[in-house]
């Protein structure tokens, strides 16, 4: 399990590959321009991580 931030769920390998991946995708949308539209790579993200918080909830029980 790997920890990013404190509020932050652990994050499987998988969960912080696919974080990294779409980080990554955010920032060349950002070199493109400040008008360039980031709410799918946001809401993916958050999925990712929504999903972690739920896996986290569920072994914690």
């Amino acid at each position: 399990m790997l920890h990013t931030h404190p509020d932050d769920p652990p994050l499987t390998a998988g969960e912080a590959a696919r974080l990294a991946w779409l980080v990554g995708r955010m920032a060349k949308r950002a070199l493109a321009g400040e008008e360039v539209d980031q709410t799918d790579l946001q809401r993916k993200a958050d999925r990712v991580l929504d999903g972690a918080r739920k896996r986290a909830d569920q072994d914690a029980k």
